[in-house]
């Protein structure tokens, strides 16, 4: 079972949506290259990390590319999914919006059909 970060690390009144919890937990779907949805120490790590780096946005991470520094997180200032480029200066971090989870879905298995055929 998947361990996501627990009500204490996350924002007041943030839950996950049920799009992200039947994807990640029910279907299991965590790997989709090259993105990956991560949980554990790895995930409460690099929460706290963006916490520390970017002490201005409300970022809660929920998936990261293997190919780079990319994270994809829940900006809960725009209430979308902001993918931002880990350890970048602040200011300079943004890559990519999307409206909502399964927007970022859809685009994470069109980047892993892109990255099969590299």
């Amino acid at each position: 079972m998947a361990e996501f970060l627990t009500a204490d690390n996350l924002p007041e009144g943030f839950e996950y949506p049920a799009e992200f919890i039947r994807v990640a937990e029910d279907l299991e779907l965590t790997n989709l290259e090259p993105w990956w949805i991560f949980d554990g120490d790895q995930l409460r790590i690099r929460a706290t990390g963006l916490r520390d780096r970017y002490p201005e946005r409300k970022l809660v991470p929920f998936a990261r590319r293997q190919d780079n520094d990319d994270l994809a997180c829940w900006d809960l200032d725009r209430g979308d999914v902001a993918v931002i480029h880990d350890f970048a200066d602040a200011g300079r971090e943004q890559r990519e919006r999307f409206e909502d989870f399964n927007a970022w879905l859809r685009q994470a298995v069109e980047d892993l059909i892109e990255f099969g055929d590299m």
